[in-house]
């Protein structure tokens, strides 16, 4: 066991329940590394668990919030072959990332390009797996495919309007605010919503030449479901991956017969690590290459040391950002 600090839950609540303090981490196991944390992204999930209301999945630490890291390899389980000491890696885990040292799976971690600091890198994870996820391998994107994005100013959303673009596809994105659709729109959306009453259905169909939605990225849940359905073309695919309108909606089934529509549900956290293997492998074949290009870029908002960790929860919670919040060792 090491003892390494860490940023910890003392018990459900608010921001007053974060502090650093130390934690003990196992040696890597067969086919794990352990990993020295150099930055951590911030996410609503960690907001959630500090307030008892995600729980962390079995083998993951309760008490220890983080979702993503970027760091340096330092140590190796045996059978691992993927990495060396001292490289430099990235990856999503159930929690525990805010720690000095995270134990992963070998197979999970994906590698740091040249170019990017270890801040950029942790904005990269969480937000680019879940979009490439949802996009790529769960809808199915494809050449010229109308994409709408909801809460586009989020991780997710940024990266979600690079990756439509890299793709050739049409990004439209949606948001309470009108700065933030103007940075999305620097970043690729095609044209932006404001949704402040919840309707963007008329909008998009009047944008994108009465077509209407190939694709929904959804993170809003419950509170679009009806809306979703009237924005979506003939054969669309709407893909949730968060819930922040809540969890139970009224589906209108008339209109998902008559339109063909799938709706597909996602979600990384709690998938099998089996699953993480092969989207953190097809991540790498696929999108990994386009950092180096240039064609996809983290979107950070804001960096915070991790002895600020109760200030950054507090700017996520205020529905402010634009992009990543990450939190560094100091």
């Amino acid at each position: 066991m090491t003892t390494v600090r860490a940023v910890v839950i003392a018990k459900p609540g608010g921001v007053d329940v974060l502090s650093v303090g130390e934690v003990d981490v196992r040696a890597p196991g067969p086919f794990e590394i352990a990993v020295k944390v150099k930055a951590a992204g911030l996410n609503r999930a960690d907001l959630l668990q500090r307030m008892g209301l995600y729980p962390a999945p079995a083998g993951s630490p309760d008490n220890v919030p983080g979702l993503e890291y970027a760091g340096e390899v330092i140590a190796l389980g045996e059978n691992v072959t993927e990495v060396r000491e001292g490289d430099r890696v990235m990856g999503i885990v159930g929690g525990g990332a805010m720690a000095e040292e995270v134990i992963v799976d070998a197979r999970c971690a994906v590698p740091i390009p040249e170019s990017l600091a270890f801040e950029q890198a942790a904005a990269i994870p969480e937000a680019f797996f879940t979009a490439f996820d949802a996009l790529v391998l769960q809808a199915k994107m494809t050449l010229g495919d109308v994409v709408l994005i909801h809460a586009v100013g989020s991780g997710v959303g940024a990266a979600a309007v690079q990756l439509v673009r890299a793709a050739s596809a049409r990004a439209f994105g949606t948001s309470r605010t009108q700065e933030k659709l103007d940075r999305a729109h620097a970043l690729g959306t095609e044209a932006g919503i404001l949704a402040t009453d919840g309707k963007f259905a008329d909008a998009l169909r009047a944008k994108s030449g009465q077509r209407g939605a190939d694709i929904i990225l959804d993170t809003v849940g419950a509170a679009y479901l009806s809306e979703n359905l009237h924005a979506l073309a003939d054969g669309g695919r709407m893909v949730a991956v968060g819930l922040l309108g809540g969890a139970t909606g009224e589906l209108p089934m008339g209109m998902l017969l008559k339109k063909r529509a799938r709706i597909l549900g996602t979600v990384l956290r709690s998938r099998p690590r089996e699953d993480k293997i092969a989207l953190a492998q097809a991540f790498r074949r696929s999108a990994l290459p386009l950092f180096a290009t240039g064609q996809l870029a983290p979107v950070i908002d804001q960096v915070f040391s991790m002895t600020a960790v109760r200030e950054a929860h507090q700017r996520l919670e205020q529905n402010a950002t634009f992009g990543k919040l990450i939190l560094t060792w100091p």
